[in-house]
């Protein structure tokens, strides 16, 4: 949504009149039995060059609801409003519905059992926003009054709804839900796999490896219980990182997890922690906790026994932080678009990768005259890992321009920076620029030849994605481009003007719940979507993308449309509505069984 729609929300222009709608409730009758319904008018008066929006638009800060006040013994069943045309507001960047002039709604409401005969005053509070061309005052509540008489004996009221008004529901929620598919069992599986390789990959780093040595002497050594106590060393380490993903699943909550995944401060924070990362890995500076709090833990774990092998795990855990931080911060930030147990199960993972080798080669100690020795491919090793981690600071910066709506970190910027991120320790292993860890006359080794080969294939594949060319899987992970693709046209945020075109040409709509920082969301659409069979299928259906993650009042209204309607706040979801806006069926999640998607397309 433009920036300018948002200072059209926030203005107050003194010369303007401030109250340009002015509503007045009446009822449709005199008399009211207590404990049935009765049909209440309320009446807005417009003054010319403004207009109110209409309970179902999609904009929420300006749509017009209604609410009872504490203490009116009113229970709102249902509200009818004129049928208004969708037409596209350039101020809301969106397609709306709006009155000029005068408009009516119906409330129809149950008067309390418990009401005595008699008169009763009854109040309506009503929030609604009115606009201009230039500008939209922002939304007041504001209470309307009248007087009814409550009489056991009165009539029931006419509750037909009136020719040219509707009911206020924009979508009708499915009789049942759509079951969870089974590819959300298998992605978790998929990430702890992917968790538990990233902790192996930790012990070459140089704040791992050259401690092994050490560490297991401490373990060897003893006649009796070291290998059970180095269980327990590894126990520490499980312990830590566990607690660590327990916390911030407490803190995800149950839908906390997906706003944390888009909220443009975390994904900022991200982006500067993974930039410190970086440069410490280069040699900047160097990363240290507290020697306090450090000194303590190792005086806790020279105490011997089973309690100082579980404290000595915990010590080498946060002194090998400063290595491990990328590993386990990349692991946390993929985790937040998950379950809300995904943290503490991928860092249980995580440690559980980075133990393994301690307890496999305290078991086989005659391994350990196997291992390399320390020496300069640990620093190469840091050096290279520098370069991802600045990669992933690019993605998340990314995230925030893509939900501030930014659009300076193209696709075309991002792929340029990642390739040159990718070519750069390709470069440095190849020995063609002079840095730590490599020699300006040493011998490329194979492995490094390896290495460097694949980093630059990588490097030129990214450079082709910049002219257009599909990245497979890796589009997931990159902002999407400016040029429209060769695939069908989708409608972004504009569900009212979705259905009204399903309507005129017979298909039904099919909705796609998305987010700009949603990784699964974009791997569907760049590796499922465009599958023959799939593409086929959704050419037969209206298509629109409501976002649900971004930081404007459109996005805030698709997640309630959302929540209300498919009742989840997962994405991606995929919902199919008929020309009328009810829900037949809904898919939630990611999935790679093609078989499985074209069948929720079919019915």
């Amino acid at each position: 949504m433009p920036l300018r729609f948002l200072a059209l929300l926030c203005a107050v222009v003194w010369a303007q009149p401030q109250n340009p709608v002015a509503f007045t409730l009446r009822t449709e009758a005199q008399k009211a039995a207590p404990g049935k319904t009765l049909r209440l008018a309320l009446h807005a008066e417009i003054e010319k060059g403004w207009h109110l929006y209409s309970v179902t638009s999609p904009v929420v800060p300006t749509a017009t609801r209604f609410a009872v006040p504490e203490g009116t013994p009113l229970k709102i069943q249902r509200v009818l409003q004129k049928k208004v045309e969708a037409k596209f507001d350039p101020a809301a960047d969106a397609t709306t519905e709006s009155y000029e002039e005068k408009a009516v709604f119906y409330i129809d409401a149950e008067l309390d059992a418990a009401v005595k005969p008699g008169p009763v005053e009854l109040a309506l509070q009503v929030r609604s926003s009115a606009c201009n061309d230039r500008i939209c005052l922002p939304a007041k509540r504001r209470i309307v009054n009248v007087s009814v008489e409550a009489d056991p004996a009165a009539l029931p009221a006419r509750l037909d709804i009136p020719d040219g008004f509707v009911e206020a529901n924009l979508i009708k929620p499915a009789a049942a839900a759509t079951p969870k598919p089974q590819n959300q069992k298998e992605s978790m599986a998929s990430f702890l796999i992917v968790a538990f390789l990233a902790g192996l990959a930790s012990i070459l780093t140089p704040c791992v490896f050259p401690m092994i040595p050490f560490t297991l002497s401490y373990f060897i050594n003893r006649t009796e219980g070291g290998k059970s106590q180095a269980a327990v060393f590894c126990l520490g380490i499980i312990v830590l990182f566990t607690v660590i993903g327990l916390t911030a699943s407490a803190f995800l909550g149950a839908s906390g997890a997906q706003q944390l995944s888009s909220n443009v401060w975390v994904n900022g924070v991200i982006s500067v922690v993974f930039c410190a990362f970086g440069l410490s890995m280069l040699g900047a500076f160097e990363i240290t906790l507290p020697s306090g709090m450090l000194t303590k833990l190792n005086d806790a774990s020279g105490g011997g026994g089973y309690a100082g092998a579980l404290m000595m795990g915990l010590t080498f855990s946060l002194t090998s932080f400063a290595c491990i931080g990328p590993f386990m911060g990349s692991l946390l930030a993929a985790s937040v678009t998950g379950d809300r147990l995904q943290p503490a199960l991928g860092m249980a993972s995580f440690a559980t990768g980075l133990a393994l080798p301690f307890f496999l080669l305290a078991l086989f100690p005659a391994w350990l005259k196997k291992l390399p020795k320390s020496g300069g491919w640990m620093m190469r090793v840091k050096v290279v890992l520098a370069f991802f981690v600045f990669a992933m600071m690019v993605k998340y910066v990314s995230n925030v321009d893509a939900v501030l709506h930014w659009e300076f970190l193209t696709r075309e910027r991002f792929l340029a920076a990642w390739a040159i991120l990718a070519a750069m320790p390709a470069f440095y292993l190849l020995g063609w620029f002079r840095y730590e860890g490599i020699n300006h006359d040493e011998d490329v080794t194979i492995p490094r030849l390896l290495i460097s080969c694949v980093l630059l294939i990588f490097s030129l594949t990214l450079l082709a994605g910049m002219n257009g060319a599909p990245l497979g899987e890796i589009d997931a992970y990159v902002p999407a481009g400016s040029k429209p693709g060769a695939g069908p046209a989708w409608m972004k945020n504009d569900l009212l003007g979705a259905l009204a075109k399903a309507k005129a040409e017979n298909k039904k709509v099919f909705v796609n719940f998305t987010g700009y920082t949603c990784t699964n969301c974009k791997l569907m659409k760049a590796t499922m979507f465009p599958r023959p069979a799939v593409a086929e299928e959704l050419s037969k259906f209206v298509l629109v993308e409501l976002y649900t993650d971004g930081a404007d009042p459109v996005s805030e209204a698709n997640m309630q449309l959302q929540e209300t309607k498919v009742k989840t706040a997962a994405i991606p979801t995929y919902v199919i509505l008929d020309t009328e806006g009810n829900v037949q069926r809904s898919f939630e999640g990611f999935t790679r069984d093609e078989a499985e998607y074209l069948k929720f397309l079919r019915g």
